[in-house]
């Protein structure tokens, strides 16, 4: 009787090793062709009842474009990723950081740190909304609960932009300064691989992960034929 009661467990455990072994891993690099970004334009200072805002930093230094690129997997595989809480601060009349990457269901913080008023918003597709103005010391909350790429200004000053990009599942990533990404834990399958660049745009391509090999991604940024942009 004990040995029959243990079947199940045992049927469990050896369940969880098969998932566990099934997992695989998809690496790949992406290879920007040529520079798309451009440097920001530093507007003269803005005063509010004679309060100077601080002096932006120095633009001089080189632009990194993986800094503005995210990777992951279109659509929604089995497993997702947990909702977090995130910050996108007004600081110096930009948005720090400029690109922000959260999974679907989590909730973004927009403190002003500046010595000014300022009034954040979108009118994208997969969040609309408007926080009205608010000064220095303030904040307030977004949750979002669809995924998509979110654009956000500020009414007051035109220049100030970012991008929220909201994933469909845990499986994304951020390049290095190489161009190197990484996204684990996949069961085999195939699977539509999103590239997203702040200034170029999406680029869409299919990758097979195979059992026991995984699967290796070259993704060009921009293409050149635009086979692979939607």
């Amino acid at each position: 009787m004990q040995t029959a009661r243990s079947l199940p467990l045992v049927a469990f455990c050896f369940a969880c090793l098969v998932s566990q072994s099934a997992a695989e891993e998809l690496s790949g690099r992406v290879v920007v062709t040529k520079q798309m970004t451009r440097k920001r334009v530093t507007l003269p200072v803005y005063q509010l009842r004679g309060v100077s805002s601080a002096v932006p930093p120095n633009d001089s230094a080189p632009i990194n474009e993986y800094e503005n690129i995210v990777v992951f997997i279109e659509g929604n595989p089995s497993k997702t990723n947990e909702a977090i809480q995130a910050e996108l601060q007004q600081r110096n009349q930009r948005f720090e950081p400029q690109l922000l990457v959260v999974p679907v269901g989590s909730t973004v913080s927009f403190p002003n740190t500046d010595p000014i008023f300022h009034n954040v918003f979108s009118l994208s597709g997969a969040k609309k909304f408007d926080l009205g103005y608010y000064p220095a010391g303030q904040t307030r909350l977004v949750t979002f609960n669809e995924s998509g790429v979110v654009q956000v200004y500020c009414h007051l000053h035109p220049n100030m932009y970012a991008a929220i990009v909201v994933v469909p599942n845990q499986w994304y990533a951020r390049p290095a300064e190489d161009g190197t990404f990484s996204l684990g834990d996949i069961p085999p399958g195939k699977y539509d691989v999103v590239a997203w660049h702040m200034t170029a745009g999406l680029f869409r391509t299919s990758v097979s992960v195979a059992a026991g090999r995984g699967a290796h991604l070259v993704l060009n940024i921009p293409v050149h034929d635009d086979a692979g942009r939607h």
